[in-house]
C-alpha cells in the first residue's frame, strides 16, 4: 500500500515522503480501514509517539495522521461491534502507524459508525476537533448554561466547534483570534471577538471557562482572566500560571465512540458545521503540510474515493 511516512525526526515536515508500506495487521480487537479521507497535526512530528512504540522502542519508518474516516475490510480476532464493509471514523492509536496511509490497522473501540449520508472528508475534520472540543469545554471545564466562555482561536479547528457546542449549551461566547478571523467568529456565533493583535487580552474582561489552544504568553495571561470556581483549560501545554481561585487543566484528547456518534448526529442536524478548508489527495500530503500556509478550516487529505 501507498503511505506519507517520516524517518527522520530532524527534518521535521521535509521528511515526509509519499511510500510504499506493508499492508497493516489487525491484531486481536482491531479492525483494518480503507481510509477515504485523513486529517494531519504539523505538531505530531514532535510527539515521541510518532517516532517509538508503547515500549519506547523506535518504529521508524512511521505513518502519521490520527484522523480517519473510511470503510472496514478485515476484522482482528475477537474484534465486536463492527463489520466489515461499514463505514467508520475515529481516531487512530498515537502510538501506531496512522491514518496517511490506504489502509490502517485501528483498535475498533476507537471508531464510531459513519452515517451513510456523512462526507468522509466532512467526518474526519470531525474527529479531533470535534472531541477536544467536547472534552475541553464539559469534561474539564465543566461548562454549564448561563457562565461565560473565553476560546482562544474561535475561529480554527477545534475553536469554531468549541463556539457552536458552547453556545447551543446556553453559554456566553468570547471568541479571540486575528484580525482577519472577527468575521468568520462573529458568523460561528460568538457574542464578543477580540483581536489579539490589535486589543488587549486583558479587556476580554473574566470568564467562567477560558479554553486555550496557544499556548506561551496568551496562556499565561489567560490565567488572570478565569473567575472564582473557573477553570483554565489548555491542550498546548502545561500551565506554568494557575488561576488564582480556580482550576488549571492540560488534557489530551481521548478517543470517545459515544461522542463521536453525537457529533456526527449534530452535523446531520445541521446543529454543527465543521469547517473543511484544503482538500489534497494523498501524494500531495507532504507538500500541503511542509508549505505551512494557512487556510480557513481543516486540511484532509483524499487517501480514497467514495
Amino acid at each position: 500500500m501507498q503511505a506519507i511516512t517520516v524517518r527522520d525526526r530532524d527534518a521535521g515536515l521535509a521528511g515526509l515522503s509519499l511510500t510504499d508500506m506493508p499492508y497493516p495487521h489487525a491484531a486481536e480487537n482491531d479492525v483494518v480501514v480503507r481510509v477515504h479521507a485523513a486529517g494531519f497535526t504539523p505538531g505530531e512530528l514532535d510527539w515521541p509517539a510518532t517516532w517509538s512504540d508503547r515500549a519506547g522502542r523506535d518504529r521508524t519508518p512511521s505513518v502519521p495522521g490520527h484522523e480517519l474516516s473510511g470503510v472496514v475490510v478485515e476484522l482482528g480476532y475477537g474484534t465486536t461491534g463492527l463489520t466489515v464493509g461499514q463505514r467508520v471514523f475515529g481516531l487512530a492509536d498515537w502510538a501506531r502507524n496512522g491514518s496517511l496511509a490506504e489502509y490502517v490497522a485501528v483498535e475498533a473501540r476507537n471508531l464510531a459508525p459513519l452515517p451513510a449520508d456523512l462526507d468522509h472528508s466532512v467526518a474526519a475534520s470531525l474527529v479531533i476537533s470535534g472531541l477536544t472540543a467536547w472534552q475541553g469545554l464539559f469534561d474539564h471545564g465543566r461548562l454549564t448554561a448561563g457562565q461565560t466562555v473565553l476560546i482562544h482561536g474561535a475561529a480554527g479547528g477545534v475553536g469554531s466547534i468549541a463556539v457552536q457546542l458552547a453556545r447551543e449549551a446556553g453559554a456566553r461566547v468570547i471568541g479571540t483570534g486575528r484580525a482577519r478571523d472577527r468575521d468568520r467568529a462573529l458568523a460561528l456565533g460568538v457574542h464578543t471577538f477580540l483581536d489579539l493583535q490589535n486589543e488587549k487580552l486583558e479587556d476580554a474582561g473574566e470568564a467562567d471557562v477560558v479554553f486555550d489552544v496557544i499556548g506561551g504568553d496568551i496562556l499565561d495571561r489567560s490565567a488572570t482572566l478565569v473567575r472564582e470556581g473557573g477553570t483554565l483549560v489548555t491542550i498546548a501545554m502545561p500551565p506554568k500560571f494557575r488561576p488564582r481561585h480556580g482550576r488549571a487543566v492540560f488534557f489530551v484528547v481521548e478517543p470517545d465512540r459515544a461522542r463521536l456518534v453525537d457529533l456526527a448526529a449534530r452535523v446531520r442536524d445541521g446543529r454543527l458545521k465543521p469547517i473543511v478548508g484544503a482538500v489534497r489527495p494523498l501524494a500531495e500530503a507532504p507538500a500541503v503540510f511542509a508549505s505551512g500556509s494557512r487556510t480557513p478550516g481543516k486540511t484532509i487529505i483524499r487517501v480514497t474515493e467514495e
